[in-house]
């Protein structure tokens, strides 16, 4: 054996150990994949996902709404060159560095803090919208979205609780005055003082004292601002209601994305008849308090998850138009929709014929 014979055999070593560190060496990416669907017009642990009053009047819909949802690896995950080219090669799948999905400035804990507040911002706002389309009238009102853990609001404040007084005074009734009259009124809390708040819970009014406290973002999470008090709390939009509703689903889905599908759920409990035609209707898309249907990410994940539970219908949110070119829909009809209205109108039409002339992306 020559002199380059041997040095190619004792350099191959150094070359496989290489590669291994290569292959297996976490890289800047993250994935999204197809996630589950939810029939929203289902139950979930023997309950109605939609949940009314005792005496409310309901309509029962054989058919499907379902919610669709991304898999998308979490922050602290590290993957490796074989995941990262496997996502790549799936078509189902999608690629994305790290920093475009998860913001360096902000932890895992406040990434899903803020989902979790998206949610109920997205189930609330649905409701509004659904009542308001039957006629009903709806207030909007400040509100709790999230409490964290260890705060001084802690056991004192409760998720969906509507805040309406502070110190004895209403608030007012635009919730961006509102919310900075809030948070003057704890900023102006002598330390080791009180603020007492006025919130409407389960229909009744109760006042809360909250002890302000000045703490670090590691201890409050998403919803504090290092070295001025706070109690801990996380501020939406919320609504006064005529009556309650609610939306139970797994806590642990977070984002603003399924709104439009709970308030045409809601919409289609509480009217004679089927929306779906008692078929199987996916869709997405952030709802708006005027019932305007924003845009949403993983579009094509979540096209290729209703496909795949059976859905004859993808709702799209208009804005998400460029997003579905290329997208593994098959033979399920995809239909462009900007407001609640036109999402409504789109279902009665195809409810009565699947071959009713619909908006598209086209």
């Amino acid at each position: 054996m020559n002199q380059r014979a041997w040095a190619a055999v004792l350099a191959m070593p150094l070359v496989v150990a290489l590669a291994v560190i290569a292959l297996f060496k976490p890289l800047p990416y993250t994935t999204y994949a197809p996630g589950p669907t939810i029939d929203v017009l289902g139950t979930t642990n023997g309950k109605e996902i939609i949940q009314l009053p005792d005496g409310q009047k309901t309509y029962r819909d054989d058919g499907q709404l379902r919610m669709t949802t991304v898999s998308v690896t979490p922050k602290e995950s590290d993957l490796n060159l074989f995941e990262v080219m496997a996502a790549w090669l799936d078509r189902d799948d999608a690629v994305y560095p790290k920093e475009a999905v998860y913001p360096d400035d902000k932890t895992a804990d406040q990434v899903r803090d803020e989902g979790q507040v998206q949610m109920v911002s997205s189930q609330d706002t649905a409701v509004a919208v659904a009542l308001q389309a039957l006629g009903e009238t709806v207030t909007p009102s400040l509100e709790v979205t999230l409490v964290s853990p260890g705060s001084p609001a802690d056991g004192a404040l409760a998720v969906r609780d509507l805040i309406r007084e502070v110190n004895g005074t209403a608030l007012s009734d635009d919730i961006g005055k509102a919310s900075e009259e809030l948070r003057a009124a704890i900023r102006s809390t002598p330390p080791g003082g009180k603020v007492t708040l006025t919130v409407l819970r389960d229909g009744k009014e109760v006042e809360v004292p909250v002890t302000p406290e000045e703490r670090s973002a590691d201890l409050f999470s998403a919803v504090t601002i290092t070295g001025s008090p706070q109690i801990g709390i996380f501020l939406g939009q919320g609504f006064i209601l005529p009556f309650p509703v609610t939306v139970t689903i797994d806590p642990r889905i977070g984002g603003p994305s399924a709104g439009l599908m709970f308030s045409l759920a809601i919409y289609d409990t509480l009217t004679p008849g089927s929306l779906t035609g008692g078929a199987a209707v996916a869709g997405t898309g952030e709802i708006a308090a005027d019932g305007t249907v924003g845009a949403i990410g993983g579009i094509q994940q979540k096209i290729v998850g209703a496909r795949k539970a059976g859905a004859q219908l993808f709702l799209v949110p208009a804005d998400n138009c460029e997003d579905v070119e290329g997208a593994h829909n098959d033979d399920m009809r995809l239909v462009r929709v900007d407001t609640f209205d036109t999402a409504r109108s789109a279902l009665e039409a195809w409810a009565a014929d699947h071959d009713a002339d619909l908006p598209s992306c086209s």
